[in-house]
């Protein structure tokens, strides 16, 4: 396993301060604000931490306030409601005494019932697509080089997009973006941790989404972006560290605002999550 995927584990493993009250740790990077994923991967595992006996189904998100990567983030848990069939958890995240995030987490009992899912999208394997690191490799001399050892680091999940657009010099694309995810190491037999991973890696890749259609992506000049909030709907069993294929569309940009969905596949065919988010994608002048 590598050390970004340990750090990756040690980060979903929030230490307990007393009755549904978390403390989560940041990674050493040299970031500005806290990765979105991070907090919601956070947020998710104190919530499954006060419920017993059920899964997640989904789950509401908003961003607040930037997060500050220098102190740990506190997560106090509201009980709000144990049903027979569903239990809600609220979570509020809090840095230097203000909010900085708020979640909603509904559980229910394992059920059966009516099925029923989209197809999965005829798209290449991951197998005929290039590793992460050659991928980045081959394009690292053209960005910026205040950016390039960040862009190459090692890092927990790996990422292998179909069609992915040249980072430095873009033209329009249709409104999807497709990417095979997964860990780069086996992860423990526990699937909340899966699903917590799966929360983390959500945030990785959908807001860039909406920057297709208008040609441009995160290194274009003068662009400043934010998840404003999350969504997510969990399915069926997966596991976080076989590949998962992550498939975008965006309806609509406005207003500096960027609307995506995605729904997530394992290989076999089965829809296991589903996912949504609005962010903000900002041209300064």
């Amino acid at each position: 396993m590598s050390e970004a995927l340990k750090n990756l584990i040690d980060l979903l493993d929030l230490e307990v301060l007393e009755s549904d009250l978390f403390r989560g740790r940041s990674p050493k990077e040299s970031r500005q604000r806290v990765f979105g994923g991070h907090v919601i991967g956070q947020a998710l595992v104190a919530a499954t931490r006060t419920v017993e006996d059920r899964q997640p189904h989904s789950l509401h998100a908003y961003f607040l306030r930037p997060g500050d990567p220098r102190v740990p983030i506190i997560y106090d848990v509201d009980c709000i409601r144990d049903g027979r069939s569903f239990t809600t958890r609220r979570v509020v995240a809090h840095q230097h005494g203000r909010a900085i995030y708020t979640m909603e987490v509904s559980f229910q009992v394992p059920e059966t019932g009516l099925e029923y899912q989209l197809a999965l999208p005829d798209v290449p394997p991951p197998e005929d697509l290039p590793p992460e690191a050659e991928r980045r490799a081959a394009v690292v001399d053209r960005l910026p080089e205040k950016i390039r050892s960040w862009y190459l680091h090692d890092r927990a999940i790996e990422t292998r997009p179909i069609d992915p657009p040249d980072p430095m010099e873009p033209h329009a694309m249709p409104p999807v973006r497709r990417y095979w995810v997964k860990t780069r190491a086996p992860l423990p037999d526990d699937p909340q941790l899966h699903q917590c991973v799966l929360a983390y890696a959500s945030d990785m890749t959908l807001l860039e989404t909406c920057l297709a259609p208008h040609g441009i992506t995160w290194y274009s000049a003068n662009m400043q972006s934010a998840s404003l909030d999350h969504a997510m709907w969990f399915h069926r069993p997966f596991r976080a560290d076989e590949w998962l294929l992550f498939d975008q569309q965006t309806p609509s940009s406005s207003a500096a605002r960027g609307f995506n969905f995605g729904n997530i596949y394992r290989r076999d065919g089965a829809l296991v999550a589903s996912m949504a988010q609005e962010g903000l994608i900002r041209q300064r002048g």
